[in-house]
């Protein structure tokens, strides 16, 4: 599912190393040393020790045996082929073990697929409040407007928005008539399939790694989750192997620049922050030491704020500036942490935090909390900004990246 530093000759990578996309969803450099793993096994068998081995064995029988040296040292080394056999055994085997390296990848594909499945159920619960009242609308035998308009009322109360619910009833009276469906069961599962057209434009993997360091900006309202949010990604990208430092620009909060050395001592990555500083200082001191310590990713976390208080939406404004002046083309990524219980106070948030600061990613948290999870819906047709990650819990592994099809399939089946 994930730069600041231009560098001088080249700013993007290169087009044969382009960012590999990781399971998870993100994106990270290529490392361009797999040759490296080749060399190091190719070496051993390239330069066998058999010849060194032949060549003290078959000196000693040559000068006792006979005069003529060129027939003896045929006929012993013929009769002690056998004998080298068992040296050479012993050097070839440190080669496998040297290529025994190579086994972390497969673990890493293996172990991917039981936390996705175990991923679903989670947020299945997480959505049963929002899907338990959607699904209950094809609970009976008939396919009437009593149908549609159930699924109406029960769109709306799910905070999918007035467009949105529009959209999706159309776009299912056309799938039904098409499929000619007349059984409820199979109405739903054409309403899955026209959500999950829906959500696509939200679908997008957070790049990291095209720019060294990558530098992004979190944003959001007080409560939203916006440092816990911080944490959880920060740890995902340490576990990918991806080197992060912080910044602890939510000077204003009691506690924030605590809360969030707490999630550096777990993740065990660097931390900036300054008692009492100014957020844009304390941003632009993080982005240049990103540079001069070579981290991959660069997080500020910003004062949580609503977007109505004008004088401290200008602050954020002033923070986005001032890391530019830091690094030409930064933030690369500027995230807003959204709460998905508040509905559509949600999609407010959205557009005014977009049209400040340019938004380019989103992170929605406590999906599991009340039945609000069509504000997804809402957000796709009014305002699609990508979805990077959504949150169902408080664990670690309740922060997973954003499939539409994932997301439309535990809402209604």
């Amino acid at each position: 599912m994930f730069s600041f530093f231009k560098k001088a000759p080249p700013p993007p990578a290169p087009a044969d190393e382009a960012p590999i996309l990781l399971p998870e969803g993100w994106v990270t450099k290529p490392v361009s040393a797999p040759t490296s793993v080749p060399d190091p096994v190719a070496a051993p068998p390239a330069a066998p020790v058999t010849a060194p081995v032949a060549a003290p064995v078959a000196a000693p029988p040559a000068a006792p045996v006979t005069a003529p040296v060129a027939a003896p040292v045929a006929a012993p080394e013929a009769a002690r082929a056998p004998a080298p056999v068992p040296a050479p055994a012993p050097v070839a085997r440190p080669a496998p073990l040297v290529v025994s390296a190579p086994p972390p990848p497969p673990p890493v594909t293996a172990t991917a697929a039981p936390p996705r499945a175990s991923w679903m159920d989670r947020l299945r619960a997480g959505l049963r409040k929002t899907g338990g009242s959607i699904a209950g609308v094809f609970s009976g035998t008939k396919i009437d407007d009593q149908l549609y308009e159930e699924l109406e009322e029960a769109l709306l109360m799910a905070d999918a928005g007035v467009k949105a619910t529009q959209f999706l009833l159309d776009d299912l009276k056309r799938r039904v008539k098409d499929a000619r469906a007349g059984d409820p069961q199979v109405v739903r599962g054409l309403l899955i399939d026209a959500l999950a057209e829906l959500l696509a434009p939200l679908e997008k993997g957070l790049e990291v790694g095209r720019f060294a360091p990558t530098v992004m900006m979190v944003v959001g309202v007080n409560g939203a989750g916006k440092t816990t949010s911080i944490g959880k990604l920060t740890r995902h990208l340490a576990e990918a192997d991806q080197k992060v430092l912080l910044a602890a620009a939510d000077t204003f909060r009691a506690a924030a620049r605590e809360q969030l050395g707490v999630w550096a001592d777990r993740a065990k990555v660097e931390i900036v922050s300054q008692e009492g500083g100014d957020p844009a200082a304390v941003s632009f001191d993080a982005v240049t030491a990103g540079r001069a310590r070579g981290a991959d990713v660069v997080i500020a976390d910003t004062a949580g704020r609503l977007p109505t208080q004008v004088h401290l939406m200008e602050e954020l404004k002033k923070i986005k500036r001032v890391i530019t002046k830091a690094q030409e083309g930064a933030p690369h990524e500027v995230l807003l942490v959204v709460d998905g219980n508040t509905g559509q106070n949600a999609l407010n948030q959205v557009k005014a935090f977009d049209e400040a600061l340019g938004l380019t990613g989103l992170i929605v948290t406590k999906l599991d909390g009340t039945a609000k999870g069509g504000v997804l819906a809402a957000i796709a047709r009014e305002r699609p900004v990508p979805v990077y990650f959504i949150g169902v819990g408080e664990k670690l592994e309740d922060l997973e990246t954003f499939s539409a099809r994932e997301f439309a399939r535990a809402l209604l089946e």
